[in-house]
């Protein structure tokens, strides 16, 4: 259903095409946040399965400008989940331990296990937007070796390479672009000056960054067309309306773990046995009246009697 805003590397990206403002899955507000709120529950029960069957996790990972309401969908889509198996990382600016390293050491030292779910609140593709708008690579040490020109064409290849290796190895990646227009930033940056409960979001360096717009728009169409593959694609989402996005991304998680088809481990006539020896010994220890009547199918040793045909009239 959302198919539109899938970029698997079939198709281009064009951000300057691509509408920031459309509704074309929900048009009513009440009617997205009805759904959100049944996708939560089917989300929640499962990351449940998820985390009991570990055999497979998944990085959900989101970049957007300054403003677009990050913060604000993973909380509205993802605080369904349990504590259990699912944690958020949020990749800032580098320290300078991070720097002495590697730009995806501190990924990969984040990568979840199997049966869990990491939320990437920003991720290893800060290298490949800031990283190119600013140039900082220029300034980063580095070997002798190293060409300054090829950094960036270099890191798209690592970091599709890094989210293949990934997949083989049982944990997909998941991207998320919330797509805000121009005007909808500035509108958000002045509620959080106008508006004293949000004053504490308003960074004046984030609209300072402002002025690199058009760079970091070709820095994300160039990330996103470089680095969506069938196995981890990208999803660019509108993002002028916070109710219609945050519907959006509940339905591309949704789909995901339905894709994933995670279930309860089953357990076996073995461990059914042991469990109704188990029970006899627990149940001695208990007041009858306290009992409950057992409910583990009980298994014969004896072989199953085949049932004989019945003979057809007439032979």
């Amino acid at each position: 259903m959302f198919k539109e805003y899938r970029y698997d590397g079939s198709k281009p990206l064009r951000l300057s095409k691509v509408k920031t403002d459309e509704t074309s899955l929900c048009k009513e507000r009440e009617e997205a946040e009805a759904k959100l709120a049944k996708n939560n529950k089917k989300i929640d029960s499962l990351q449940q399965k998820l985390y009991a069957e570990k055999k497979e996790g998944v990085i959900f990972l989101f970049q957007a400008m300054d403003a677009a309401g990050k913060d604000g969908t993973i909380r509205a889509v993802l605080q369904c989940l349990s504590p259990h198996g699912v944690y958020e990382a949020a990749f800032k600016s580098p320290t300078s331990d991070e720097l002495a390293h590697d730009y995806l050491w501190r990924i990969a030292m984040m990568v979840p296990a199997k049966g869990e779910i990491a939320i990437f609140n920003r991720s290893q593709y800060e290298d490949v937007l800031i990283g190119k708008v600013r140039e900082l690579y220029k300034t980063q040490t580095h070997a002798d070796r190293i060409n300054p020109d090829h950094v960036i064409e270099n890191r798209y290849e690592e970091i599709r390479n890094f989210e293949n290796y990934l997949y083989n190895n049982s944990v997909r990646t998941v991207k998320i672009f919330l797509n805000v227009s121009k005007d909808e930033q500035a509108r958000r940056f002045l509620s959080r000056i106008q508006e004293p409960e949000k004053n504490w979001k308003f960074s004046e360096a984030d609209w300072n960054e402002r002025k690199y717009w058009d760079a970091y728009q070709t820095a994300f169409e160039d990330a996103i067309n470089a680095t969506s593959t069938k196995n981890c694609p990208w999803y660019v989402v509108p993002a002028d309306h916070k109710w219609y996005m945050r519907y959006v991304v509940s339905e591309i998680i949704l789909s995901t773990l339905k894709d994933m088809d995670p279930h309860y481990p089953a357990v076996t006539e073995d461990r059914l046995a042991a469990f109704k020896t188990l029970e006899d010994e627990i149940l001695q220890e208990l007041p009858p009246q306290n009992v409950k009547a057992s409910t583990i199918p009980v298994y014969s040793e004896e072989p199953k009697k085949k049932k004989k045909k019945k003979e057809k009239k007439g032979k």
